[in-house]
């Protein structure tokens, strides 16, 4: 066996799928998320824009000339009432053509700025998103285990989305807002220093009292949305469980539960947007204070001689032009904080170890199908021993039975078979060879399972049993159905092989799915079967069909069947009892009943009715 360190139970914990990564929720007005490691995160995050050096440059020259178009704007204005009040209609002209560029540099740069802006945020989230999800299909099974689909989709979708929203948006506002921020401060001081003092102060005033307002505002948004959720959670309940609604009678009371979360929404919903539809007039007020004060002292020093009527009036246009970017900074700073940890959750699951990062292994196909396991040893945690000190030979091209009770590690020998999960401590060999010293992809390939709850996908009948073996014609695939028994109802279906399939498969009954994947597992054409609970919850007919079926898929070929139906293992060449993680008994159906132990008591408890 090669020399690998396999993961104890305490590696596996890849982390604690109690932590809460979803992104930002509705519920969260005013929260802003922040990353453990911002300064790192974000070194990581700029590493993606070197394959879009060109349209990160080129935005960048845009949005330098047209803040600097719109900082200049206001001083060319003003310098044109001067121009008027001094008559000076030469220079005067000279300037308004010097304006109208300004305008032009500024809309034109703008437009161009939005465009690139956009292609840039969407060819990094591309490029994050291709990352992320090469990532994911290559995690190992253990991962998918331990951590909510949840908050893998929210890593997928919702912090990907707010890198996208900052990139194309925030991002190029807050680097407009500094950029527009420092151009005006320079620009005023060089005019007056004193007047700009009072300018500053009258709009810190304006920006004090957003916030303020702004916190108030947000309570209320959170309440709103707090009620909203459980809105949405009580409809999510009436859809999903409607029919437990109509079997007891309880369409009135549920109504009733609405109307009332209803109501309550209506009422918080009301107070909530009054505030936010108040919020901008009380700030004008605010922000016309401002500007009365400054037109007032800047008077005063016009009149002293200290300025021009045109800087009077260019300052009232810069406090205007000042409010927006300070506010916008701190409303933005917070945006890419929450952009920032989504990335840190991005990049935590990137770095997740995947199945194949381990050093390349040649190929070498399973020609038996001889299995052993060799005093192995397993436990998905610490404290919790599964598997214990157990070793199993099993011939190629025989028909092997798996029993026990719930938990006594049926289906996790089937999981290490597979590598799905790696011992804590023995050896799992096919044909002689360590499992850990063979290629995962053809160790793979060389089993097939065939699962009670079938995964079946988005697609038509054909491609869902060619998921097995993308390579294989159409007529592979029919032939593989025709052995599986189920070309019969495939056949009768209105589009036939072309047939598209709903979520999960919902538009077929449970033993049809069963049916096609054992038609995938004939299709896969593998030397190992593992067949788990392969034929549960199906009616007495539809099991025949299943159990010809499996018949015909296992012959010449080395079978792990784990099951709980009778039916399933009369003619298997041996049954194996677990208890516990333990092989308690084994031997043929006969010999285990004669024998009165552990399976005879499973039998008499589980099995005996079959027979009636």
């Amino acid at each position: 066996m090669a020399d690998i360190k396999k993961p104890t139970g305490r590696e596996r914990e890849f982390s604690n799928p109690a932590v809460n990564f979803g992104g930002a929720r509705s519920d969260n007005h005013g929260i802003v998320e922040k990353a453990n490691d911002s300064g790192k995160t974000l070194k990581r995050l700029l590493t993606y824009f070197k394959d879009f050096r060109m349209l990160f440059v080129m935005l960048v020259i845009f949005v330098i000339f047209s803040t600097g178009a719109g900082v200049a704007i206001p001083a060319l204005e003003g310098r044109s009432i001067d121009l008027i009040h001094m008559g000076s209609m030469r220079e005067l002209v000279i300037l308004v053509i010097w304006l109208l560029a300004m305008f032009i540099i500024q809309v034109v740069c703008q437009l161009l700025q939005t465009r690139v802006s956009a292609k840039l945020s969407l060819s990094v989230t591309r490029k994050i998103r291709h990352d992320l999800f090469e990532r994911i299909v290559r995690l190992p099974v253990s991962y998918m285990d331990t951590h909510s689909n949840g908050d893998i989709l929210s890593r997928m979708t919702s912090d990907a989305e707010n890198i996208s929203s900052v990139l194309s948006q925030s991002l190029t506002s807050f680097v407009s807002s500094v950029l527009s921020i420092t151009g005006t401060l320079v620009v005023i001081f060089i005019y007056s220093w004193q007047l700009s003092l009072i300018t500053m102060v009258t709009v810190f005033l304006t920006v004090f009292s957003t916030k303020k307002l702004a916190k108030v505002m947000a309570k209320e948004f959170r309440k709103k949305a707090a009620i909203n959720g459980q809105l949405n959670g009580l409809t999510q309940e009436m859809v999903t469980g409607y029919k437990s609604v109509a079997a007891y009678n309880n369409e009135d009371r549920i109504i009733s539960e609405y109307i009332d979360q209803a109501n309550n929404l209506r009422r918080v919903g009301i107070k909530a947007e009054s505030l936010s539809n108040g919020v901008g007039p009380i700030l004008d007020c605010i922000s016309n204070f401002g500007f009365v004060v400054v037109a007032v002292f800047g008077g005063i020093f016009a009149f002293n001689g200290m300025i021009t009527i045109g800087v009077v009036s260019a300052f009232i246009v810069y406090a205007k032009q000042f409010i927006r970017p300070v506010n916008e900074v701190a409303q933005i700073f917070g945006s890419i904080q929450t952009a920032l940890a989504g990335a840190e959750r991005i990049f935590s699951l990137m770095d997740e170890k995947t199945e194949y990062d381990s050093p390349a292994i040649a190929e070498e196909p399973v020609s038996k199908g001889a299995i052993s396991f060799e005093n192995i040893n397993f436990s998905y945690t610490p404290d919790t021993q599964v598997i214990k000190n157990l070793s199993l030979e099993v011939k190629p091209g025989t028909k092997i039975a798996l029993v026990g009770a719930t938990g006594s590690g049926k289906t996790t020998l089937a999981s290490l078979l597979d590598r799905f999960y790696d011992v804590d401590s023995g050896d799992i060999k096919i044909d002689g060879r360590s499992i850990y010293d063979m290629d995962l992809a053809s160790l793979r390939s060389s089993i097939a399972i065939v699962l009670q709850d079938t995964d079946l996908f988005t697609a038509s009948i054909r491609d869902n049993i060619r998921y097995a073996r993308p390579d294989a014609t159409d007529a592979e695939i029919e032939e593989a159905a025709r052995i599986s028994n189920c070309s019969g109802f495939i056949e009768a279906l209105p589009s036939g092989y072309d047939t598209k399939l709903v979520r999960a498969g919902a538009n077929l009954s449970q033993g049809q799915r069963q049916l096609l994947s054992i038609a995938r597992a004939v299709l896969a054409d593998p030397k190992i079967l593992v067949l788990d609970e392969a034929t549960s919850s199906v009616d007495t007919k539809t099991e025949k069909q299943i159990q010809d079926a499996m018949a015909n898929l296992m012959k010449n070929r080395t079978s792990l069947i784990i099951a709980h139906r009778l039916s399933t293992i009369l003619d298997a060449d041996s049954i194996i009892v677990l208890d516990n993680g333990v092989i308690a008994e084994t031997g043929t159906f006969e010999e285990l009943m004669a024998r009165k132990g552990l399976y005879y008591e499973l039998y008499m408890t589980q099995f005996a009715g079959q027979k009636t």
